[in-house]
């Protein structure tokens, strides 16, 4: 009934297995690829013509994570997966990126691809898996796809490359100092297609040494996917790119002289009105079938691209006049906002990000439901990108893929710099609102970042800044690398090259290539022009930073508080009784981790003092020997107990009230009296020792013939 094909190596420290021919049997491609025990389904479809009038290539990828996975059920109301993660989110963009420029050019046909986590090891991270099962669905479907291209994860520890690190030392690097590196890689056996990666200043050299130990790491799983295609691949779709040259020879003879003009226009807006009307021009100019010609918009694009790209290289002037390494004029401003915590407007040219920073408590921080388990997150980046910032009507709503896609790039590339929660317990939230945008706009939400958040008093390391590079890669083998590349030079080039760092290292790097042939030797001129740009920014933000930033008046004041772990119960009380007396006495947040560390935070100073108070009464030690200000809360037949270290009482022996014989407590004493007394010490019953007459009871300091007696 079934036809298994099943091909398995050993990868690394796991054996990596691809199976085919037994489930989803009615999917075009469909692959299980297992690493250890964790295992994800990958089915790909593809439509067998495409829809009329057809002009882009209709790609989709969703990445599900099924928690029966991990065995576990899904929080919430309805106890079922919904809306997707930003894991998920962002695993589907990771998967798309280096497959969309693989497939044959021309072809517009709808491909539809899903990977479903079927088992989870908490051990291996199911989003290489993905890729891997995705690449081999598509290779074996029989889709005109130019692959396999496969992925893998490296780590760096102690100057050592690490092939696929376990997902817990992964999960947080804050956590993990001596993990500095979290970097995927995604490859066809000649080529990087794919970079992604969060960092803790790493140079150049060591960035680029991960990229090319990553691409060696993968070529056994390349060959793997090779071996299951020559076994069970169907027959190639039957599709052959449609010939426009004579489209395109029309296009170009009517309005290469007008297009070359618009595109000499180095204002945005006057440039895109312009490039609009050398469109309109060159329709005007066409037969009726050239006009309803399904591939006049791939003429069009292809007469824009080289006309930007071929004046790039020859001249190394660029549309917007400046030459290859220059970065655009910046203005950086800070505290321009009267009433958020910290703020601030970065633009570049024609992109500008207004970035605002908001300073929370430990009620505050996000939680995350995720197949390794429930966690906590207290540095949250989010990104808008409305369509005013391009000057266009469009949809307005929840973010897209795109919009979060963005939001994590910044993310990374801040987090690295970040101050440990221990000295800085706040939870951080840093939005950041795209009002205008040319051409890397998630580049300046991380400087704009780094400055808002210095303008909120956030104590980072070094302040970060990024640079999006360029490139453009002829036939002959001539290329130019563009420092700060336009929207027009990331949507026409071969490469988006995104680097942000400090002045000592790279803390993000994300790359998009989209052709073959990106040599080490062109990625590393890269990275090496992209310090010079990165540098160049932080020079150009530090003049916006002209000393430590005033802490808001109106965040929230937070202090920490370390306490053994076997007084969390005591602090927290039975239900919770004492924790909740403690808040509603002294008006302030207390939160308590595991760990022993408590939070208090308020706006008001004396609220987080008497907190403070209250809890260090709860958990401090009297030491013996020290003197202690008390109140009498019962008197006996044989002396008086004390109300003298929080909520703590001791025994004043009859005999240690005063330097005479009494017959009664209540002869010299009558309870809620205060006294001073001494703490002598501890029975053999743990029972505590006190002592009134070897104290002044006026001033508090010993009697002197206790000093005598010393």
């Amino acid at each position: 009934m079934f036809n298994i094909t099943t091909k398995s190596i050993q990868w690394g420290d796991e054996t990596l297995t691809l199976e085919t021919g037994k489930i989803a049997r009615q999917a075009d491609g469909s692959v299980i690829a297992t690493l250890g025990e964790t295992s994800v389904m990958a089915n790909v479809t593809f439509a067998k013509s495409a829809k009329p009038g057809q002009d882009f290539f209709p790609l989709t990828v969703h990445y599900n994570e099924k928690y029966y996975a991990a065995g576990k059920v899904p929080g919430g109301f309805f106890k079922r997966e919904a809306r997707p993660t930003e894991k998920e989110t962002l695993t589907s963009r990771l998967i798309d990126r280096p497959i969309r420029p693989l497939f044959v050019p021309g072809f517009k046909n709808e491909v539809l691809v899903i990977c479903t986590v079927l088992s989870h090891d908490l051990v291996n991270d199911p989003d290489m898996v993905a890729m891997i099962a995705a690449s081999a669905a598509l290779t074996i479907s029989g889709a005109p796809f130019m692959g396999p291209i496969a992925a893998c994860r490296v780590g760096f520890v102690d100057g050592e490359y690490i092939l696929n690190p376990d997902m817990d030392d992964m999960h947080n690097l804050k956590l993990k100092p001596e993990q500095r590196l979290d970097l995927v890689v995604a490859g066809t056996k000649d080529a990087v297609m794919m970079v992604e990666s969060e960092a803790y200043e790493l140079t150049e050299a060591e960035m680029l040494g991960a990229v090319k130990f990553a691409h060696d790491a993968i070529q056994p799983v390349i060959d793997l996917i090779i071996d299951l295609a020559e076994d069970c691949a169907k027959e190639p779709f039957d599709f052959h790119p449609v010939d426009y040259s004579d489209l395109y020879s029309a296009v170009k003879k009517t309005g290469e002289t007008q297009m070359r003009a618009a595109f000499a226009i180095t204002d945005k807006q006057e440039r895109t009105t312009a490039i609009s009307a050398a469109v309109d021009a060159i329709k005007s100019t066409l037969t009726d079938d050239q006009k309803s010609d399904e591939n006049l918009g791939s003429a069009i694009k292809k007469l824009e691209s080289s006309i930007l790209r071929g004046d790039v290289v020859k001249s190394g002037k660029r549309i917007d006049g400046r030459d290859t390494k220059t970065v655009r004029p910046i203005v950086c401003e800070t505290g321009i906002l009267p009433r958020t915590h910290g703020s601030a407007l970065f633009t570049r040219g024609e992109t500008q990000g207004l970035v605002i920073t908001t300073l929370g408590t430990g009620d505050d921080e996000q939680m995350i439901d995720a197949l390794q388990g429930m966690y906590k997150s207290n540095f949250l980046l989010h990104y808008n990108f409305p369509p005013y910032s391009v000057g266009e009507v469009g949809r307005f709503g929840p973010p897209g893929r795109r919009e979060i896609g963005h939001g994590k790039l910044a993310w990374r590339a801040l987090q690295a710099v970040l101050p440990a929660a221990t000295d800085f317990p706040y939870t951080i939230r840093v939005v950041s609102e795209i009002t205008e945008s040319n051409g890397s706009s998630s580049m300046a939400s991380v400087c704009g970042g780094s400055l808002s958040m210095m303008d909120a008093g956030v104590p980072l390391k070094a302040p970060v800044a990024g640079v999006a590079m360029g490139l453009i890669l002829e036939d002959d083998g001539s290329y130019a690398i563009l420092t700060d590349i336009l929207g027009d030079e990331d949507h026409l080039g071969d490469m988006d090259f995104k680097v942000a760092g400090t002045a000592d290292g790279i803390t993000s790097l994300q790359m998009d290539i989209k052709v073959a042939g990106i040599t080490p030797e062109i990625m590393e001129k890269a990275l090496a022009q992209a310090k010079d740009g990165r540098l160049h920014i932080l020079g150009e933000m530090n003049k916006a930073l002209s000393g430590a930033a005033a802490f808001s008046a109106y965040a929230p004041k937070i202090e920490t508080m370390q306490i053994p772990v076997d007084k969390i119960r005591e602090v927290i009380g039975s239900g919770g009784k004492v924790i909740r007396e403690i808040v509603e006495v002294s008006g302030a947040k207390v939160d308590i981790n595991d760990d022993g560390v408590i939070k208090i935070a308020s706006s008001n100073a004396e609220s987080i003092k008497k907190a403070y108070d209250l809890i260090w009464s709860i958990v401090a030690e009297p030491e013996e020997g020290q003197i202690y200000k008390g109140t009498v809360v019962k008197l006996v037949d044989f002396g008086a107990f004390v109300n003298f270290f929080g909520k703590r009482d001791g025994l004043v022996h009859v005999s240690q009230i005063e330097n005479r014989r009494l017959n009664h407590p209540s002869d010299v004493l009558k309870e809620g009296q205060d006294v001073w007394v001494k703490l002598l010490g501890f029975d053999d019953r743990g029972k505590v020792r006190l002592s009134m007459k070897v104290v002044d009871q006026a001033t508090g300091e010993p009697a002197k013939a206790e000093e005598n007696a010393e």
